[in-house]
């Protein structure tokens, strides 16, 4: 088999190959949203072998195989490594036009250089131990792969109530030398919103979070306004900490109006008595800590991160056996429009709205939201609202190329802050890669079709802001 993956891969014309290879390919990576565990980073952690570094946690994967036909016990089970891959290697030729398979492609020839074969049930076994065999070097290691990968900035998504132990750890060694990328958290709340406060499991856990809310916090949550304080407290440790970002995640964006402080108050004080409330009161008490956010972040200039349109945990039988983040998420529908207005516009009016990037997972919302944050720039900050990259069902091909369409007609391509792993696997860095072929063939080619100016020192310079320079700027880390 000749190489897929060649040098020229998705790249259609003689402008898109040199707009890829003079201004995109080498700029370094800025993932500004991932997964990655701080912990594995911090303890520079040696895989023992490709499932764990590619399988573990790659709920993508485990979605196609369950749809192949693959037992459980091979995909989350107790099967050894070596089974699980097996059985990966067999259905991996099913992906055709899936994008799992260019990204298993793009994965083994980077960093792995293997591209002079797919992996397939023949293949699988010198794949597995040519892999295994890099893996075991400290080239491989989880910072030797970001380093190999030209990684320069990862910000990882991390709960209020964290240590960020692992994360000092990490800024220790970058500022000692030690380590050249820069690994910062970002403030992901959502467990502090009382969204699971409707049934009596919800309050239970939710009661729980609190308790440990209290103990980081080292204060007594014993209501709402004592909740706001230790809110802002913790935002105020991770902004120590080096956090420029927060993030949110919604099934559909809910916000209203404030209410009362005796509504507020009464209804967390039913909460504390293990009590459940309604739909209204976890929008009313919802609804503040997001305006908290929002003013917090604008006051210590960072940004906002709102991802809307994930309906989670669908299969019960799944939830029950493996938990959250297996593989049994989908889009949502419905309208948010007019909520996520009322929030940008309730922050706007008191000059508290910060840099916002807003991502949706339903592409029915794409030219709803991308014209809907363009709204609120304010002429302070270039691209201060931005329609957010690609994200989960929506990081291939079809998915960036929609995105970067629906940007340019509704915004300023010149100005988006880039692309995104969005991933728990040291092997995802090859969607930046994967992105910025696509930006650049979509681009040449309009070149070449004479509807863009053919002035490489131009547009050459919008690709390479693209890539890096916008982020750096925006984000100022």
């Amino acid at each position: 088999m000749n190489a897929f993956i060649n040098e020229n891969f998705l790249l259609q014309t003689e402008s898109s190959k040199r707009l890829y290879f003079e201004y995109a390919q080498n700029e370094p990576i800025v993932d500004y949203h991932c997964h990655l565990s701080p912990q594995e980073i911090a303890l520079d952690r040696q895989f023992e072998n490709l499932t764990q570094i590619w399988l573990g946690g790659d709920h993508y994967k485990w979605r196609a195989m369950r749809a192949a036909g693959v037992p459980e016990r091979y995909i989350t089970g107790d099967a050894s490594d070596w089974e699980k891959f097996e059985r990966w290697a067999e259905i991996c030729p099913l992906t055709v036009r899936n994008p799992l398979f260019h990204w298993t492609a793009l994965e083994l020839n980077r960093p792995f250089g293997i591209n002079d074969r797919f992996l397939n049930k023949f293949t699988a076994r010198g794949i597995w131990e040519e892999c295994n065999a890099q893996l075991a070097k400290p080239a491989f290691s989880a910072r030797g792969i970001m380093r190999q990968m030209n990684v320069e900035l990862v910000c990882t998504t991390d709960d209020p109530v964290d240590s960020l132990r692992y994360h000092k750890q990490i800024a220790g060694d970058f500022e000692s030398g030690n380590f050249g990328v820069r690994v910062l958290p970002t403030f992901r709340p959502d467990k502090v919103f009382p969204r699971s406060c409707s049934t009596p499991n919800g309050v239970a856990d939710y009661l729980k979070y609190l308790a440990k809310l209290s103990e980081v916090a080292n204060m007594d949550v014993s209501s709402f306004a004592l909740l706001r304080e230790a809110f802002a407290k913790r935002h105020a440790y991770f902004h120590e900490a080096g956090s420029r970002l927060s993030d949110c995640g919604f099934e559909l964006f809910k916000w209203e109006a404030p209410s009362s402080d005796a509504f507020l108050e009464k209804s967390f004080s039913q909460i504390l008595k293990g009590e459940i409330i309604s739909e209204r009161e976890i929008i009313a008490l919802s609804s503040i800590l997001l305006s908290d956010l929002g003013r917090l972040n604008s006051e210590r200039n960072w940004t906002s991160q709102l991802h809307i349109g994930a309906l989670r945990n669908n299969s019960t039988r799944i939830m029950k056996t493996v938990g959250v983040d297996a593989g049994c998420d989908s889009m949502v529908d419905g309208s948010y429009g007019k909520a996520l207005s009322r929030y940008l516009d309730s922050l706007d009016k008191d000059n508290k709205l910060p840099k916002t990037i807003v991502y949706n997972l339903n592409p029915d919302a794409n030219y709803l939201l991308a014209s809907l944050v363009a709204n609120f720039n304010d002429g302070t900050i270039p691209g201060k609202m931005q329609y957010g990259a690609g994200w989960w069902f929506l990081d291939q091909k079809k998915g960036m190329e929609e995105q970067l369409e629906t940007l340019s007609n509704m915004g300023l391509l010149s100005l988006f802050v880039g692309m995104l792993t969005d991933s728990r696997s040291f092997l995802s860095y090859t969607r930046h890669e994967y992105f910025r072929r696509i930006l650049c063939n979509l681009i040449g080619k309009e070149m070449e079709m004479g509807i863009i100016p053919n002035d490489f020192d131009w547009i050459g310079k919008i690709v390479k802001n693209i890539c890096h320079d916008n982020a750096i700027r925006y984000f100022q880390f």
